[in-house]
């Protein structure tokens, strides 16, 4: 691999969405996400970007190994490109203080590591996809791990699953216009959801600042981020991308050589 170049193609592979990004220095040139039901258009994409790049390392970050490997195997047979793996081949450049560090989700780990390099200082990351998590870092840039909740999705699914009469629905933003109250049962889970998963970040968001004792800025990323936080100041960066920039801040540091004093133990 030519890492003298300053590209690196990133994937972040989550639960329902891989998102794609191509690196010339730290500079994101391009970025994409794939439904992980649609393998063939993500390999693709890959495909697409390495083919006038021959060298360009590929480090990807999971919390779906199926999908991961499915995908890294398709690289490799495209291309002839390894896929380095976040931990077990580029450790996140992060301490923490966790009690166990074994199951904590590279995602959260490299949201972690963007948005503290991006804020310099006390940082809550909400990350709002298949699930929420908040989770904090401290202004030393100690992650300390948070809170994972259902998505909005997964909380209308399980509205459906677990009644008799409710509908399935996918999330959409209720119409401002009609108002705080449910006029049917379909405005009133949207409602639900989207109250309940508003009423989860700020809540926690309260308990971090009280017991840090100062309001840390917000930064917010994940495929739900833009419809439940983009117009409520509480969240300073919306950053559909953070944790592609993880991933190039973690390549970056493996390169440079350099150690943290507290890490993961590699899987």
């Amino acid at each position: 691999m030519d890492e003298s170049s300053g590209m690196l193609l990133a994937i972040a592979v989550g639960n329902t969405r891989t998102r794609i990004g191509l690196f010339s220095g730290d500079e994101l040139m391009e970025s994409t996400a794939v439904l992980n039901s649609e393998m063939d258009a993500a390999a693709a994409e890959c495909r697409r970007l390495l083919e006038s790049r021959h060298g360009c390392p590929v480090l990807m970050s999971s919390v779906n190994p199926p999908v991961a490997t499915d995908l890294a195997h398709r690289i490799a047979a495209d291309s002839g490109t390894e896929v380095l793996r976040i931990r077990s081949d580029v450790p996140p450049p992060i301490v923490h203080s966790l009690d166990d560090d074994s199951t904590v989700g590279q995602d959260r780990l490299l949201n972690a590591v963007a948005a503290f390099k991006k804020a310099g200082q006390a940082v809550v990351v909400v990350d709002c996809g298949t699930a929420i998590t908040v989770d904090f870092v401290d202004g030393e840039g100690t992650f300390h791990g948070g809170i994972i909740a259902p998505g909005v999705n997964m909380m209308l699914k399980a509205l459906h699953d677990q009644t008799a009469a409710l509908p399935p629905l996918v999330f959409e933003l209720p119409d401002p216009a009609r108002g705080p109250f449910g006029k049917d049962t379909r405005h009133a889970m949207q409602l639900g959801v989207m109250t309940a998963a508003i009423g989860t970040v700020r809540y926690a968001v309260e308990r971090f600042a009280e017991k840090y004792e100062a309001y840390p800025q917000i930064v917010a990323t994940g495929g739900d981020a833009q419809r439940l936080f983009g117009e409520d100041p509480i969240v300073e960066h919306l950053v559909p991308d953070l944790q592609l920039m993880g991933i190039r801040e973690s390549w970056r540091f493996y390169l440079s050589g350099e150690t943290v004093t507290e890490g993961f133990e590699e899987e």
